[in-house]
């Protein structure tokens, strides 16, 4: 089979596509015939070699975290899904990934795939969509009624948070810049600040409940920030190189977003896109042999929204 692998750390030169053996399932995993994996930007720290403290992988190793695709295979004692099903998952970040033909994955970790999106698009789903879900209702307990603050809202994760948090009940005030702003708009946001030409403190007139941050801000722009936030409101952060300022004399809490494969929770992300009520967003849709020079782009600017990969055949 086809797959794009790293067979050492280093810059995106280090990409191969390449011949590879078939992988075999072992007991409580699934073999998957991919549709399709996403980038997602930690791909290019593990490629690096920048993150082999928390995602020690062994080399040569397959990238690729996001899967959709048919189930080909299963190991001994699987009994959730069945050869034949398509499914969607959050793969572990330390084995190897779904840029490839076919992608090995703990049953666990699988769902069925949603039935209203084209299945290689439903690639676009699992990190972000568990990312978005975690933050704003695991570590920022955000409820019906109450005001939240998206800084960086105009990239892949935003999209989703924007999403839900206003699905939820919410008043959403969202950070992105004019490329971004009407694509965060129509995801629901009912205030959108420009942060490129506005100060966001000067811009939110009202406490909010809520500041979630998904943009890589300095630090001190981060703190002022989090005044804007009431007293005994939350600040959840999911840049991993910078920690959730707290304010402890006021209550606001500081919380760091360590996203985890969690397949209940992404059927109802399922749920909710098969209903209507959440939109895969998906800037671009690229060939597996093509992901090598996305890399190249990464190491350059930001991507811009999530980037689908589509698998040979696919």
């Amino acid at each position: 089979m086809k797959a794009v692998r790293f067979h050492e750390y280093g810059d995106a030169g280090v990409l191969r596509f390449e011949d590879v053996a078939l992988p075999v399932p072992g007991a409580g995993e699934v073999r998957i015939r991919v549709a399709a994996t996403s980038f997602n930007p930690v791909d290019a720290g593990i490629r690096a070699g920048g993150l082999q403290g928390p995602f020690p992988v062994a080399l040569p190793h397959t990238p690729g975290i996001d899967v959709a695709g048919t189930v080909d295979a299963v190991g001994d004692g699987v009994d959730t899904v069945a050869i034949g099903d398509a499914v969607i998952g959050f793969l572990p970040m330390v084995g190897d990934g779904a840029a490839a033909e076919y992608a090995i994955a703990p049953a666990e970790v699988l769902t069925a795939a949603p039935s209203t999106v084209p299945l290689a698009d439903a690639a676009a789903l699992p990190l972000v969509g568990l990312t978005a879900w975690q933050a704003l209702f695991e570590l920022g307990g955000l409820t019906a009624g109450q005001r939240v603050l998206i800084t960086g809202a105009g990239g892949a994760v935003g999209a989703y948070a924007v999403q839900l948090a206003k699905g939820a009940g919410a008043y959403v005030i969202a950070t992105a810049s004019a490329r971004s702003a009407d694509r965060v708009r129509g995801a629901g946001a009912d205030e959108v600040v420009d942060h490129t030409s506005t100060e966001v403190v000067d811009a939110v007139a009202e406490p909010v409940d809520l500041l979630l941050n998904l943009a890589p801000i300095e630090p001190p722009e981060f703190a002022a920030q989090v005044a804007l936030v009431r007293d005994g409101g939350a600040v959840v952060n999911t840049t991993v190189w910078m920690q959730a300022p707290s304010d402890e004399a006021r209550g606001v809490r500081g919380r760091n977003v360590f996203v985890r494969s969690d397949a209940e929770q992404l059927a109802r992300l399922v749920a909710a896109v098969d209903s209507g009520d959440l939109h895969i967003d998906i800037s671009r849709r690229i060939r597996l042999e093509e992901l090598p020079v996305l890399h190249v782009e990464a190491a350059g600017n930001p991507v811009s929204g999530k980037v689908v990969v589509l698998a040979p055949g696919a």
